[in-house]
């Protein structure tokens, strides 16, 4: 068999190639240099020879080995993350824990209102001094029980002292105008005074008695009293009840009528008021004459009842709200002016209302939750916004809806699932 020569198709000095990486060095010192190309002969299946490229060749080689170096390097595995729902449980025995479904029940639509207990303002007086002057001894105190008549406070005062002085002159002036008509009428019945006479007499004497009048008057209007000439006024409660408020002290100064405030405020707080501040929008719920519920911070195990008495024609700009009235009798004196109360009112008309067992519900970090059952032994645990009712059911305002089929002791349930899961944990 004969050979032919193949020439390169270069010319000039043979280039070096620089391969980069571990099997590219390799594969580059197992390239023959071009010089053994150019004389490298292959053997022919046509005319005796095949006419090949020394380029052809050196191509073929480089893709072998690229090939074998790809083989070689091995991908790296990837780690799948697993998300865990805390709020999805399972439990081994589910027969254990009872269900119950949500159900829709048409119930009047409750409104809840913030308040304060006040006095019926019917029944409260405000006690003044008709005269100026200085306290001088301070019967009773702020929150004090005073009967009809009681003196309240001593004032010495110069506008007494005045007008018991105007008193006693017009006394002795009618007394004089007396004697004077009847020496004119004794005078006048002997005929030794004229007729004009005895009228001016007479007119003296009912001058006089309209002064002493007068000044009986004003003197005790001051709290003074014509049989016993004193400059002390003593003031005295017009009505039973209690202090329920208090603007003078002791040993101060009074000032007169026009310029100073009232000294007491006496309240009868046999029957008191809630007055509560409920929106424009929840008007419509509230009527004059229905009945309301009243829970006080003071008495939180404790419900009273009461009506209300008047719902005000006037809003508050501010707070968009007009004042609702509920009478409460106070006989047994639990309420308190000042108090803090939450009023509920109940609407005429009823809408359909979810309600589950209070049972049901299970109150955590200041929340509402429930177990709703997914599957056969799946349990998701689910935030709810819940009211109470009063026949041991609750109200679901939102979270779950009708059909749901939920855990009937939700905190048994989760005592339950917690012991389970900690064994778990632990391996």
């Amino acid at each position: 068999m004969t050979s032919q020569t193949i020439y390169s198709p270069t010319s000039g000095p043979a280039k070096h190639v620089h391969a980069a990486g571990s099997c590219g060095a390799a594969a580059a010192s197992a390239l023959p240099p071009v010089a053994a190309l150019e004389s490298f002969t292959v053997p022919s299946v046509f005319d005796g020879r095949l006419r090949c490229p020394a380029a052809l060749l050196l191509c073929a080689t480089l893709l072998a080995f690229s090939v074998a170096c790809s083989n070689d390097t091995k991908a790296a595995p990837t780690k799948q993350e697993v998300t865990v729902d805390p709020n999805l449980m399972t439990v081994n025995q589910p027969e254990l824990f009872q269900t119950v479904k949500v159900e829709s029940r048409d119930l009047p639509t409750e409104l809840h209102a913030n308040g304060t207990i006040q006095p019926d303002v019917n029944t409260t007086i405000h006690v003044t001094s008709q005269g100026s002057g200085r306290v001088i001894d301070l019967k009773v105190r702020l929150g004090d029980f005073v009967k009809k008549g009681q003196v309240l406070l001593i004032i010495s005062s110069p506008d007494l002292a005045g007008a018991m002085g105007d008193y006693q002159k017009a006394s002795a002036d009618e007394a004089l105008a007396q004697k004077g008509l009847e020496r004119a009428q004794l005078l006048y019945s002997r005929g030794a005074l004229a007729q004009k006479d005895l009228e001016v007499a007479e007119n003296t004497e009912a001058k006089a008695q309209t002064d002493l009048k007068t000044a009986e008057s004003r003197l005790r209007v001051l709290g003074g009293d014509p049989a016993h000439p004193s400059t002390l006024i003593e003031l005295r409660a017009p009505v039973s009840g209690t202090i329920v408020e208090q603007n003078v002290a002791g040993f101060e100064g009074i000032k007169s009528l026009d310029n100073t405030p009232n000294l007491f405020t006496i309240a009868d707080l046999t029957n008191v008021w809630a007055v509560c501040d409920v929106y424009e929008n929840d008007l419509d719920d509230v009527h004059i004459g229905d009945p309301a519920e009243v829970h006080l911070n003071a008495y939180s195990d404790r419900v009273f009842k009461g009506t209300v008495s008047d719902i005000s024609r006037v809003l508050d700009p501010n707070t968009r709200s007009a004042k609702v009235r509920i009478v409460l009798d106070n006989h047994s004196g639990a309420f308190r002016p000042g108090m803090f109360a939450v009023a509920t009112f109940r609407s005429r008309k009823k809408q359909p209302h979810l309600v589950v067992p209070a049972t049901a519900i299970m109150r955590l970090q200041d929340k509402d939750w429930v177990f709703r059952k997914e599957s056969a032994n799946t349990f998701r645990r689910i935030e709810v916004q819940s009211l109470g009712l009063n026949d041991g059911m609750q109200q679901i305002q939102q979270g779950a809806k009708a059909g749901d089929e939920l855990v009937a002791n939700a905190l048994a349930f989760s005592t339950a699932a917690s012991e389970q899961s900690a064994p778990e944990r632990g391996k």
